[in-house]
């Protein structure tokens, strides 16, 4: 099956009850930032800070949309950077195209984006599952990007589902799953991510904006059924031969992409500088930007 391509049952339309609005023009108007028309879909983003401002763009993770930069944005935009960030296609205001959400489908959506923005040589940031995406596009295109920051990323060995989310890559059985269960479930799974419980209610309530939006659910279901969650070790591993600048952060006491697993990724990448985020879940960039922002800011402008 070529790349893009899905199996004829997931074509068919399942219904999701909970689903209950369309992305269109005058949904979109309740969300901030721009959006542009890339050929497999309208991607939402915002790009803010200084126009002569050296570029870095953020990529999020498996389901959280871009808000989750909120305060990294802020930051780095009043660091005098040009800061681009946006919402992979299937979640937050982006298009959810009846495509194969595979790593290739995430890693067009990225150089369409930069090339509609005309932007070619930037540093490039990835959360979780932006891991994959950044590094393969480092791979890909490693002439665009200056240098690579990733932030707790999968990929270093495959995730250790429930059991449940396993059943729910089986077809039919999948849809039906996670029609009745799916939206509890990843509401409360965003709990999970943090070390201060604190900052959970604030994030769970903006998530579930998203989940309103027609084919969410279809998308993620294409997302875990096409090997995102995966192990992207090789493509770790041929990223580390080129030695573009690294950095890695790794919240200690992530559980969602668990910290033990960041001896694969540095054994992948040897060259890379490492901090590990002590008393920090799997958003140290949102919980311990004390720590995080200088770092950063220093690896930026060395």
């Amino acid at each position: 099956m070529k790349g893009g391509e899905i199996p004829p049952f997931q074509k068919m339309s399942f219904p999701f009850f909970d689903e209950t609005k369309e992305l269109n023009e005058t949904t979109r108007k309740e969300a901030a930032g721009s959006f542009t028309a890339l050929p497999d879909g309208v991607t939402h983003y915002e790009l803010d800070g200084p126009k002569d401002g050296k570029v870095i763009v953020l990529v999020h993770g498996f389901s959280v949309p871009y808000f989750i930069f909120d305060p990294l944005f802020d930051f780095l935009k009043d660091s005098g950077f040009r800061v681009l960030r946006y919402d992979l296609l299937g979640r937050g205001y982006s298009d959810r195209p009846n495509l194969r959400y595979d790593i290739q489908l995430f890693v067009k959506q990225l150089k369409d984006l930069l090339d509609a923005l005309n932007l070619n040589e930037i540093s490039l940031l990835g959360l979780s599952m932006g891991g994959p995406i950044t590094s393969t596009f480092v791979l890909e295109r490693p002439r665009y990007v200056r240098k690579h920051i990733l932030v707790d990323p999968s990929g270093g060995a495959p995730l250790d589902l429930f059991t449940s989310i396993k059943l729910m890559r089986t077809p039919s059985l999948g849809e039906m799953l996670f029609g009745l269960f799916g939206s509890r479930k990843m509401i409360r799974a965003i709990a999970s991510d943090f070390f201060d419980p604190k900052l959970v209610e604030h994030f769970q309530a903006r998530y579930k904006t998203q989940m309103e939006f027609k084919g969410f659910k279809r998308a993620i279901l294409s997302t875990l059924r096409s090997g995102m969650l995966g192990s992207f070790l090789e493509t770790y591993q041929r990223v580390g031969a080129l030695k573009k600048p690294t950095l890695i952060f790794w919240g200690k006491d992530d559980i969602t992409t668990p910290y033990k697993d960041h001896t694969l990724i540095l054994q992948a990448l040897p060259h890379a500088e490492f901090h590990t985020i002590e008393n920090c879940g799997h958003l140290p960039h949102y919980e311990r930007p004390e720590i995080f922002n200088p770092i950063l800011l220093e690896f930026l402008t060395r």
